[in-house]
Order: C-alpha cells, then sequence, then structure tokens
C-alpha cells in the first residue's frame, strides 16, 4: 500500500517550497511534486517602469542572491538598448559576481546542507586525538584542526546540548541510520561549520567594496557601475583582495577536504546513483578575463549522453504553465509570456492537487525537456569542453577521490561539483583583479558608457543570461514607447523546481527524487538530502499522511531559524 509524504515548509532554504511523494510498501518514493508556495509576481510590478529603474526592483525578487538579479535586468535592458559597458565595468561586475559565488556556495553547504549528513549529537563523543588524526589524512595542513581547538569547539558543542539551546541544530534527525561519519568526522564538519560564519561575514564585506553593499546593492547603472572611487583606489582593492586570500585558505583547507571526507563516508550512496536525475544538463558559459580565456563554457547535454553537446541558444527558451497557478497554459517565449494569476488552492485534506495545478513556480523547458541547471551542468560540461580553467581542478578531484563524471550527477556529487566550483572562482578571481590593474595601470578609467535616453529606441527587447551560484538566471525585457511593456525572470531554481509540464515529464528535483529508499517514512531525511543538494531559493515544515490523507505525525520548524546566519 502506497503512502504520501508532505514536506512543507523545508527549511534551510531560501523561501517556501513543499514537497510531496508518495512511496511503495518497501519506503520507495515512487512519485513527487514540487512546489513553489509563494507567489512573486514582480514581473508585474515592473509594467509600466522606466527601463533604467528596473534593476533596483528585479533584485527584490530574491533577498539572497539580489546582485546577480540586478546585473541581469541591468544587462538585459543593455542589451536591448545595444549599450555595451566599458571593460573596466565588466570587471567590477564580474568581481563581485564571483565573491557572491564564493560565498554562497561555502554559506550552503555548511549552513544550509551540511546537517543532512553531520550529526551534531555525534560529535560530542568524538575524541580529540583521533579527531585530529583525521583531519591530517585529508590535508597536510587542516584548517584550525590543534586539539586545543577541536577540544574547544566540543566544549561549545556540548554547552548548547546541555542548556537545551541547540538552536539552528535543533530538529534535526540525530541518530538517523543514515549518517555515517564517525564522532570525529562530526566534529571537525561542526568546527568548520562555525568557522564559515566567519568567512561568510567577511565574503559580505569584500562584495560591499565594490557593490555599495549587501544584500541590495546600488552600484549598477544601465551602461556601466558607479564604483569608480573605489575602483581607483588600491587600498580598496587590496582589502578585497586580502578578504579573498583568507576565503581561498578556508576552501582548500576545510572545505575540498570535507568533501572528499564526505565522498569516501557516502561512496557508495554515489556509486548507486542516489538522486540522480534525467541527465538533460544546461550552461550559458561566461565570465571573461585575459585576453581570450572565459570561467565557464556553455552547452547542452541530455539523458546524460556525454559524447554530444550541443551548444545553448536562448531562443530554445519557453515556459509553460499547465500545471502552475496561472491563467496561460501554453508554452511561451519568455519575451512573450504573461504572469497572470489563477491559484486552484489545495484538496480539502491540505494535500496538493497533484493532478492538476499545484505550483507558483513555472515550467521552463528548453527544446520542449526539463533543465537541471548549477555547478554539476557547468562543471560536467566545462570538463568535456576541455576547459583549461575547469578540467583541472575536476581531474585533481575525481583522481583524489576515485569518482567518475557520472557520480558528480547524484545527491552528494552535487555537493562536489559545487566545492570544485567554489575553489575555480576563488582562485580565479585575482586574474580578474590583475585585469583591472592593468587596465588603470594604462590610464583606462571609463566606468560607464555615455547615451541619451531620448535617442535610444522607442521599441526594443533585450535578454541577460549568466550563470550565477545556483544556474542559469534569465531575465527579459521588451520595451516600448519608453516603458516596460513585458518582463520574465526565468530563474535557476524555476528550471530545477519545475513542476511537471502538460506532457507530465517532472522537473529535476521531482525527476531526482523517484527510487529513493527512506530508513524511516517518520523521518525523511533522505528526501531533504535530495533537494538541498540543487541548493533551493525557497523554504518549509514537515507533515507525513498515509494515502487517504490521514497524519501520521507532526514536525514543526521555526523557519525564522532556517537561515539567520544571512
Amino acid at each position: 500500500m502506497s503512502k504520501k509524504i508532505i514536506i512543507d515548509p523545508i527549511t534551510r532554504i531560501e523561501g517556501h517550497l513543499r514537497i510531496e511523494v508518495e512511496v511503495d510498501e518497501n519506503n520507495i518514493v515512487t512519485e513527487a511534486w514540487a512546489s513553489g508556495q509563494l507567489f512573486r509576481g514582480i514581473e508585474i510590478i515592473l509594467k509600466g517602469r522606466d527601463p533604467r529603474d528596473v534593476g533596483l526592483i528585479a533584485q527584490r525578487i530574491c533577498g539572497v542572491c539580489t546582485n546577480v538579479h540586478y546585473r541581469a535586468s541591468i544587462s538585459a535592458v543593455e542589451d536591448a538598448y545595444g549599450i555595451v559597458p566599458p571593460k573596466n565595468a565588466e570587471i567590477i561586475r564580474n568581481l563581485v559576481t564571483l565573491a557572491f559565488f564564493v560565498q554562497d556556495h561555502i554559506i550552503h553547504y555548511y549552513h544550509l546542507h551540511s546537517l543532512d549528513y553531520v550529526d551534531v549529537l555525534s560529535a560530542l563523543d568524538a575524541d580529540i586525538d583521533k579527531a585530529v588524526e583525521t583531519a591530517n589524512k585529508y590535508h597536510e595542513h587542516p584548517y584550525r584542526n590543534s586539539q586545543g581547538h577541536l577540544n574547544e569547539v566540543k566544549k561549545k558543542l556540548s554547552s548548547f546540548v546541555k542548556a537545551g539551546r541547540l538552536g539552528l541544530f535543533a530538529n534535526g534527525y540525530w541518530g538517523h541510520s543514515a549518517y555515517k561519519f564517525t564522532p570525529e568526522e562530526n566534529l571537525i564538519h561542526m568546527n568548520h561549520y562555525l568557522e564559515a560564519l566567519r568567512i561568510q561575514r567577511e565574503m559580505s564585506k569584500a562584495i560591499s567594496i565594490f557593490a555599495g553593499k549587501t544584500p541590495h546593492p546600488q552600484n549598477l547603472v544601465v551602461g556601466g557601475v558607479t564604483s569608480v572611487a573605489d575602483m581607483l583606489n588600491p587600498q580598496r582593492l587590496n582589502d578585497f583582495m586580502d578578504i579573498i586570500k583568507d576565503a581561498q585558505e578556508f576552501i582548500q583547507r576545510a572545505y575540498i577536504p570535507d568533501m572528499k571526507m564526505a565522498v569516501k563516508a557516502y561512496k557508495d550512496e554515489i556509486k548507486s546513483g542516489h538522486g540522480r536525475g534525467s541527465g538533460n544538463f544546461m550552461a550559458v558559459g561566461g565570465y571573461r578575463f585575459g585576453k581570450s580565456a572565459q570561467l565557464f563554457e556553455g552547452g547542452v547535454i541530455t539523458s546524460h549522453d556525454f559524447e554530444n553537446i550541443e551548444p545553448f541558444d536562448d531562443a530554445y527558451i519557453t515556459e509553460e504553465a499547465s500545471r502552475s497557478w496561472y491563467s496561460d497554459d501554453e508554452p511561451a517565449s519568455p519575451y512573450d509570456e504573461t504572469t497572470e494569476p489563477f491559484y486552484t488552492d489545495l484538496n480539502d485534506d491540505g494535500s496538493l492537487k497533484t493532478e492538476g495545478k499545484y505550483s507558483w513556480i513555472k515550467a521552463p523547458r528548453y527544446k520542449g525537456k526539463p533543465m537541471e541547471v548549477g555547478p554539476v551542468s557547468r562543471m560536467i560540461i566545462a570538463y568535456l569542453k576541455g576547459s583549461k580553467v575547469v578540467r583541472p581542478y575536476m581531474q585533481s578531484f575525481m583522481d583524489a577521490t576515485g569518482l567518475e563524471l557520472i557520480d558528480f550527477s547524484t545527491t552528494l556529487g552535487r555537493n562536489a561539483a559545487r566545492a570544485v566550483e567554489a575553489q575555480i572562482c576563488c582562485d580565479y578571481i585575482f586574474d580578474f583583479c590583475s585585469d583591472l590593474i592593468e587596465n588603470i595601470k594604462y590610464y583606462d578609467e571609463q566606468t560607464w558608457t555615455k547615451y541619451v535616453f531620448e535617442d535610444l529606441p522607442q521599441e526594443a527587447k533585450g535578454r541577460g543570461i549568466f550563470e550565477v551560484p545556483r544556474g542559469v538566471l534569465a531575465h527579459f525585457v521588451r520595451i516600448e514607447g519608453a516603458k516596460v511593456l513585458n518582463y520574465q525572470a526565468v530563474v535557476p531554481t524555476t528550471w530545477n523546481a519545475s513542476p511537471k509540464d502538460a506532457s507530465g515529464i517532472r522537473g529535476p528535483y521531482e525527476e531526482s527524487l523517484i527510487g529513493i529508499h527512506l530508513a524511516d517514512t517518520s523521518s525523511p531525511l533522505e528526501i531533504l538530502r535530495v533537494v538541498h543538494s540543487f541548493d533551493p531559493c525557497l523554504a518549509c515544515a514537515v507533515h507525513v499522511m498515509d494515502i487517504k490523507g490521514t497524519e501520521i505525525s507532526e514536525f514543526k520548524v521555526n523557519p525564522l531559524s532556517s537561515r539567520a546566519t544571512y
């Protein structure tokens, strides 16, 4: 007899996400539904606005990914008008975005996802000497790994538990049979969890140096940036690079070693294909530096066919709403689609109407297919295309862990790809800094392309498409009468958390959950692992019910504490 499990809301993500699954008599997931539970509506707010103002509003789509929405929006307007920002402006934009990559990846693993693998209470049983010895197996100079320091971390955790003040560590499935780390490995991870809190704070400072502030920066304008004084101040650039060096050390001595530790502990799970989806991957490439190099490569892979990579073309992107709470069901180009709410509510028992509309998220498709976007797509595509930037890092990690390329297309594999990407972004930020210094050295101080708004076309359309931490982000704008006629944002989580389409084809979250085995349906840790591995930009609490809608048990999590470290 099948059972239905409802997880709503899922915590340790940004926003409001609901997951429903059906499991068979062996507790194996046979069907899944991903539902975004919050209507955004900013596309509607932007209609009729001056195109030069849309970036400041569009960045409010998210309280975390603000600078990338800001940039994509500004770039969409620049594309519509044919305005090309100066090289210095592009470099400064890249410095801010890549610093955000580093910050976001570190936060995701340690503060939003690692507790799916790390048993906090088990860390209290760790032998300090063994923990020191264990850390030294993964790096010759482990990050903050002295006996005294680890002992202080253990005491701090113990004081939390004894005082009943677990805070962010409350409501976990501690003791679950799916946890595989030793007490010593758990302690090492918790040590780095706490250290990462400082790193994320410092990275916010780095972003603010050129972005003015974070979140919601104000340094971008159509045609360039306003960070002129910061660019020309050597101390500001040195401050920026000092923070990046600090993060680089953490990644090399903590993040990458911890990920190697995780791969070893969960190797069997990886090799079994846990959390593997349809194998459709998409990346757009970008972030050029030097004379001809670029950080990421673009391309499209379908059905894990690593022998064939199609070039990416945004003309093939459509969105449909046949299973989403909007009025227009048919697939349409983002330039032409509407955003008219049509909410059909839940069933009387509180479950989704899974045969009809069930999500505020639309279903984006590329040539009619769902696509997984994010670090795993970027790393796989760049590796296969022989990227001189990405391939050496990926190969080094694969050689050290015994992973094959297909293994990254799994739950923990997505995390491994993200860690490798964080290392790449952090290391190459210095190349972008060098380009900026070189330009200034030869008296190129231009940061804005001059234009006269009244002379620009009254009618135009454009798009800004970028790789951002969670995947491919695209903003589309149509301008008429010098005002915004239509605006659409197709964001990474729209791709990954897509509901089914009119043909019943699942989105990446849904497909990746099929076949997952739950050790205990009252503690669906395995489902959380899969969903968290995508780094959802959404949020949730947990209900479990049988197929008749009878509640079996309920789990309440305080959403206010789910991302307090941001």
